[in-house]
């Protein structure tokens, strides 16, 4: 299935890029897209933990499941005064 993945901040200064599109496996949750994000960019693996995933819009667990055409957002922390 191909996702497309929206990256912010910290993030996209990773991935030199606001986004990527991925091929992933039927089966696959979000969980499995920052694996596949994490293996190209491997700076992204210190990110996770303080990272919110948001599918089609609405934030979702990293185990939420994947569908074909999904948009995929990574939203680091943000900080603000």
């Amino acid at each position: 299935m191909r996702i497309a993945v929206l990256v912010f901040a910290r993030l996209r200064e990773i991935l030199g890029a606001s986004g990527a599109i991925l091929e992933l496996p039927a089966g696959a949750c979000v969980e499995d897209a920052w694996a596949s994000l994490s293996a190209q960019h491997p700076a992204l693996r210190a990110e996770r933990r303080s990272t919110r995933a948001a599918r089609n819009g609405r934030l979702v667990d990293f185990e939420a499941p994947l569908s074909d055409g999904d948009e995929l957002a990574f939203l680091p922390p943000v900080g603000g005064g």
